[in-house]
């Protein structure tokens, strides 16, 4: 067994980004907090699944040539290949949980 508390980690960019509250060795998964006019940034995985659970505030997701709304409740699937991006077009912070399986923490590619 595992416990982590939320306040006990940092995001990645200081007062926003990525914040892993787990890490391996079978799942990533965390939270995601975008403020007003941020992007989580372009990407897809080339064998990870990734969940996102939006918690907090409305925006955009993007998958391949498509653009989605999003608002708190909504759940998205994203699958390997599939190049995605979240994006705070709001007044308000986004926050999301966001969940990826299996484990492998070298398989993001940036675009």
């Amino acid at each position: 067994m595992e416990k982590v508390n939320e306040k006990e980690k940092e995001f990645r960019n200081g007062d926003w980004g990525v914040k892993y509250l787990f890490r391996g060795p079978r799942i990533d998964w965390g939270i995601l907090l975008l403020k007003p006019g941020k992007e989580l940034g372009k990407h897809y995985h080339r064998e990870v699944e990734e969940t996102f659970y939006i918690l907090e505030g409305k925006g955009k997701i993007e998958v391949g040539e498509e653009t989605f709304p999003f608002t708190p409740g909504d759940a998205y699937r994203i699958e390997p290949g599939e190049p995605h991006n979240l994006i705070n077009d709001g007044k308000e912070d986004v926050k999301a949980v966001f969940i990826k399986t299996p484990y492998l923490p070298e398989d993001k590619v940036s675009l």
